[in-house]
C-alpha cells in the first residue's frame, strides 16, 4: 500500500515543485532525500513515475517550518532534486521558489495573516540568510490574482515583494570569494561574486558569443559547455569550494551590454544548461556585480545615472528588474549592501497528498 504525504504543488516565480511542512517528512536527511527522489520520480529523464517535470526548473522542493528564533517567522529549506541522478542537493537556494513560501505558510496555518498585506521574515536554512516577504492578504486571506507580470510566466498574478537582507557572502562568507574582483582563467577575465548565491561571470565576447543567444542555441553548443565547466571548476578551486564536479555551486553566467534600456544582458547556467529565464538568486548576484566597479559585469553594464539602484536584466524570456541599495557605511574598497529586492508571483497548482512506494514508508504515514 502506498503512503500519502500532504503537499502543495506550487509555481514560484519561473519554477515549480512541491512544498511540504517539515513535520510530514523524515527528520533524517538520508531518509528525507530518498522520499523526495521517489516523490519527484528521479532518476529518470522524464520523471515519469513522479511529479517532477523532467527539467531542473520543475524538479525543486521546498520544506517549510515555523521558527522559534527571535525575529524570524518561518524557515525553509530548498532542495534541488536531480532529474537523471539519484541526488538531492541542499547547498543552493532558489529565490523563485521562495516566492511561494509565505503563501504556503499562511495557507497552512504556520503564521497568521494581516490585512491588507502580511510581511514575513523568512530564514533560508541553505544560506542562513533572512528574506523579507510581503504577501497580498486583503481581509487576512492570501490572493493570487493581480496585475504583476514576470517574463517567463504567462498571465499575471498578485505581486510578492522579496527583499533579501545582508545577502553578501551567502555561501562563502565573502563578497569576493577569490579575494579579487577579476581573475583570469584560461586567458578569460572572470569575476566570482557571492551575493545571495555564488556566481562566476564571464564576458560573452571572450568566448565568442554575443550574450543574446537563445537557450536552445547555447544548450546545443557542447564546446561552449565544456569551456564554461572548465572555467567554473577552476574558479571554484580559487574560491575554496574544492572539486565541484557534479555539484551545482558556484553557478556561471555570460554577460554582455544590453540591447535595450536594461542595465545588462545575461545568460545564466544551472550550471550545465542555460536557464530559460533567470534565477532570482542569480539576478540578485548579477545586480550586485553590476554595482561593483572593476568586475567584468560593471565593465559592460549600463546603469541609469538617475537611478543607479535599479538594475534591469535582459534574459532569454524577456527582462526582470532588481532594486539594490548600498548600505550607509559602504565604501569602494569595502562595499556593503543594505537590501536587494524584486517582485515575483506564485500560485498553488494542486493541494493534496502525494504517494510514495512502500520502500519509502514513513513512521507516521497515513
Amino acid at each position: 500500500m502506498l503512503n500519502n504525504i500532504p503537499c502543495t504543488l506550487m509555481r514560484g516565480g519561473t519554477s515549480k515543485g512541491p512544498y511540504f511542512h517539515g513535520k510530514d517528512l523524515p527528520a533524517d536527511p538520508a531518509e528525507r532525500d530518498r522520499v523526495l527522489l521517489a516523490v519527484m520520480g528521479s532518476p529518470h529523464i522524464r520523471q515519469v513515475d513522479g511529479i517532477g517535470g523532467g527539467d531542473t526548473l520543475t524538479s525543486k522542493v521546498v520544506i517549510v517550518d515555523p521558527s522559534s528564533q527571535p525575529g524570524i517567522d518561518i524557515e525553509y529549506l530548498f532542495a534541488q532534486v536531480s532529474v537523471d541522478n539519484a541526488t538531492v542537493d541542499t547547498t543552493p537556494n532558489c529565490g523563485n521558489m521562495l516566492a511561494g513560501v509565505g503563501p504556503f505558510a499562511i495557507e497552512n496555518g504556520l503564521v497568521p495573516a494581516t490585512d491588507p498585506v502580511t510581511t514575513l521574515r523568512i530564514l533560508n536554512r541553505n544560506t542562513g540568510k533572512v528574506v523579507e516577504a510581503v504577501i497580498q492578504t486583503p481581509g487576512g486571506k492570501v490572493i493570487y490574482d493581480g496585475d504583476a507580470r514576470i517574463d517567463g510566466v504567462p498571465g499575471t498574478g498578485a505581486p510578492i515583494l522579496l527583499n533579501f537582507l545582508d545577502a553578501a557572502g551567502a555561501k562563502t562568507g565573502r563578497l569576493f570569494p577569490t579575494g579579487e574582483r577579476v581573475n583570469v582563467v584560461d586567458g578569460v577575465p572572470v569575476s566570482c561574486i557571492d551575493f545571495s548565491s555564488p556566481l562566476v561571470f564571464v564576458p560573452a565576447d571572450a568566448l565568442g558569443k554575443t550574450g543574446y543567444e537563445t537557450k536552445k542555441e547555447l544548450d546545443a553548443d557542447s564546446a561552449l559547455g565544456a569551456r564554461l565547466e572548465s572555467i567554473r571548476r577552476q574558479v571554484a578551486l580559487m574560491a575554496g569550494f574544492g572539486d565541484v564536479s557534479g555539484k551545482v555551486l558556484p553557478k556561471i553566467a555570460l554577460v554582455a551590454p544590453p540591447r535595450g534600456d536594461a542595465a545588462i544582458a545575461s545568460r545564466y547556467f544551472t550550471p550545465w544548461t542555460c536557464h530559460s529565464a533567470y534565477a532570482v538568486t542569480g539576478a540578485l548576484c548579477l545586480a550586485a556585480a553590476a554595482s561593483l566597479p572593476g568586475t567584468v559585469v560593471a565593465r559592460v553594464a549600463r546603469l541609469d545615472p538617475e537611478d543607479v539602484e535599479r538594475v534591469g536584466i535582459e534574459h532569454p524570456a524577456g527582462r526582470l528588474e532588481i532594486r539594490i541599495r548600498p548600505a550607509s557605511d559602504s565604501t569602494p574598497n569595502q562595499p556593503r549592501f543594505a537590501m536587494a529586492g524584486l517582485v515575483r508571483t506564485a500560485r498553488p497548482l494542486f493541494i493534496g497528498r502525494v504517494h510514495v512506494p512502500p520502500s519509502c514508508a514513513l513512521p507516521n504515514a497515513a
